[in-house]
């Protein structure tokens, strides 16, 4: 029985009509959105492309992500034969008949083989939502059990079962050689003869089941969040192709609104961002706040964008003021779905997390950070503790508000130089914490021994050191961040400084790739990296081996390793010092979890939830370790308090520059 062509025809164009209005109507939303730029380096972008959407590199780091592959290969591979059976369907003649009998066999070979592979996969994916599912499928408004994602694998179901029972049906009339589809053959031979199934009629109703599924599941496809079909692909091509370790600077100029306060406000690469999201929950398992029970959820933060920009969509349209808020004050609930809280706007330590894992680069940070300037710079709404913070950079360049001629007071007997240019290669910046922390100073003192010892010739800026500015614009306070940056950038260029060294990565990261937006290049290294090549070249030479650490454990900081890609040096470092690899954490490398302390944190109290040094800490005590090592200030502090609270007080922590000058102790 041939499908009646006409008919077909009027259900493909109202089917197709629809699928088109919804797409209009959602990426017309996006083009609401501010202006970006994200078609540079077409051929990296592509490259990237291929690796992560069609290689599915990052699905396949989770043992799902087999099923995943499985399933997006048979829907690329199906779409050839799906497009087929439309051509088909309103011209007969444009089929796979019109081929080459080789060619018409192995695609049929193929697209059978294909099918059953994405009906098992199918099956899974029901099975594992159904009895075996994750935490990570579940938020506030994603759900594991959905309607929503059991009618999508349902629709697929019946586009796999249909296709067997048409080809089946075929096989049985003689219209088709069983020879090219042996599944199809299968299931002709001891299904459709043994039960008496009339072929001709198992043809017809499976070709009209197969039509309908497809042209449902063509039109609701720009209704659901499976929409991420058609923009997570091209997500892949357009993300960043650096890493997360700036921000973009802001204009500020009367009557501009700073920051992202509204939906539209975002640029239109953020709300295509929230149409890509898969709702994977992959973000969701690596985020710190998430894990210990904080208000943020980076998918739900992803997720009320979406919902933000679609309820508000027609006021937008209109030019009219959005009638449901993007954020929302802490302490309320009256928005529901499509509000970000505040409270967890606030929680996120901007690890990078929840980007690094992330199978279609959504930029979770980038946006909440985007907010906080809102926050802090139009509506003065942040937690109490960062007013004290804020005044005292403003006033003394310094979290804690000490006077600056006390950054000197570190360095005690030793004979620290002013830096000169034309007559010293490194500016040591020692940063606020090795400045004023009275543990930090210690580092600050066992670097400068190190630099001596290999006959680094540095200098300091003394009391005209100013705080890099890190944490205040992670925290969202882009004025003062840029009138800092500014006098910094001065200050360096007039001193003549091309070469820095620094112990903290927030200052390390800052000066790296901040302050390049400011018109000045400079080289930074960590300390890690700097000792790493001393040690390497031989223009370190170590006394002795250091071996009174017991078992040492490496705790990667989050703006060395994945901001800065930094994880070589410093274990290349502790290896050399103490003559063996470090122990590792569970979670280490680009899976490391957070201190938490990044983003601000280190300057606001946790009034949810666990502390997340102390979950870090934890993980560290189950190692059993006699010493935990770090490359950051900030970690140290997090690591020392956790263990206090914890009585983990047998547990050393050492910087690593500790363990180097150790070894130079005959």
């Amino acid at each position: 029985m041939s499908p009646n062509p006409k008919l077909f025809a009027v259900l493909l164009l109202l089917s197709a009509s629809v699928f088109v209005i919804g797409c209009y109507r959602r990426f017309s939303l996006v083009a609401l959105g501010r202006p970006e730029y994200r078609l540079d380096s077409a051929g990296a972008r592509f490259s990237r492309m291929l690796r992560l959407a069609f290689g599915q590199e990052r699905v396949l780091g989770k043992p799902f992500g087999a099923n995943h592959f499985v399933i997006f290969w048979s829907f690329i591979i199906l779409a050839v034969a799906n497009a087929e059976f439309l051509a088909s369907a309103l011209l007969p003649q444009a089929s796979l008949a019109a081929l080459p009998t080789p060619l018409q066999h192995a695609l049929l070979f193929l697209f059978d083989l294909v099918s059953l592979l994405a009906l098992f996969g199918v099956l899974i994916a029901f099975a594992r939502r159904l009895f075996f599912p994750e935490p990570s499928l579940s938020s506030d408004y994603v759900k594991a059990r959905s309607p929503e994602a059991f009618l999508i694998l349902s629709l697929i179901a019946v586009l796999m079962l249909a296709y067997f029972g048409l080809h089946a049906g075929r096989i049985a009339l003689g219209s088709e050689d069983p020879s090219a589809l042996p599944i199809s053959a299968f299931i002709a031979a001891n299904l459709v003869a043994p039960l008496a199934i009339v072929p001709s009629t198992l043809a017809a109703w499976s070709w009209w089941l197969h039509a309908l599924a497809l042209l449902s599941f063509l039109a609701y496809l720009p209704q659901s969040k499976h929409m991420h079909i058609l923009t997570a692909i091209p997500n892949c091509f357009l993300g960043h192709l650096d890493r997360p370790n700036t921000q973009p600077r802001e204009e500020f100029a009367r009557g501009m609104s700073l920051g992202v306060g509204r939906v539209d406000e975002f640029t239109w690469k953020d709300l295509f961002d929230s149409f890509s999201c898969t709702e994977c929950g992959r973000c969701q398992e690596t985020c710190p706040a998430a894990a210990t029970g904080k208000s943020l959820n980076p998918r739900n933060v992803i997720h009320a964008i979406k919902t933000n920009l679609l309820n508000n969509g027609t006021a937008l349209r209109a030019g009219e003021k959005p009638p449901l808020p993007l954020l929302e004050p802490a302490g309320e609930t009256t928005s529901g779905e499509g509000s970000a809280g505040e409270q967890a706007i606030w929680a996120c330590t901007t690890c990078g997390a929840c980007m690094s894992v992330c199978p279609v680069l959504i930029e979770h940070m980038p946006k909440i950070v985007k907010m906080r300037r809102h926050l802090v710079q139009m509506k003065a709404s942040f937690p109490e503790e960062l007013t004290t913070f804020f005044e005292n950079i403003e006033a003394r360049s310094n979290p804690w508000g000490i006077a600056p001629t006390e950054r000197t007071k570190w360095h005690g007997t030793l004979q620290v130089r002013p830096f000169e240019a034309g007559k010293t290669d490194y500016l040591l910046y020692v940063g606020c914490a090795g400045a004023f922390d009275a543990r930090q100073k210690q580092v600050t003192v066992a670097l400068a021994t190190i630099l001596d010892a290999a006959g680094i010739s540095w200098g300091t800026l003394g009391k005209d050191e100013r705080c890099c500015g890190d944490s205040l614009r992670r925290l969202g306070n882009e004025y003062v961040f840029e009138r800092s940056a500014r006098d910094n950038v001065s200050l360096l260029a007039e001193r003549g400084v091309k070469k820095i060294v620094t112990q903290c990565p927030h200052c390390f990261s800052a000066l790296k790739n901040d302050y390049r937006q400011y018109g000045i290049e400079l080289e930074v290294m960590h300390h890690s990296e700097l000792i790493a090549s001393l040690l390497a070249s031989g223009r370190l030479e170590l006394k002795r081996r250091v071996a009174d650490l017991g078992r040492l454990l490496f705790h990667d900081s989050c703006y060395l390793g994945r901001h800065n890609d930094v994880y070589a040096a410093p274990r290349q470092v502790l290896a050399a010092a103490t003559g063996a690899a470090p122990a590792e954490f569970v979670r280490n490398g680009v899976r490391s979890f957070c201190c938490g302390a990044g983003g601000g944190r280190m300057w606001q109290e946790e009034q949810e939830g666990e502390r997340i040094n102390l979950n870090r800490v934890r993980e560290a005590l189950r190692q059993k370790p006699d010493t935990v090592c770090v490359s950051c200030p900030y970690c140290l502090t997090m690591m020392e308090d956790g263990l206090k609270d914890l009585q983990g007080g047998a547990v050393k922590v050492k910087d690593l520059a500790e363990v180097v000058a150790e070894g130079l102790r005959a």
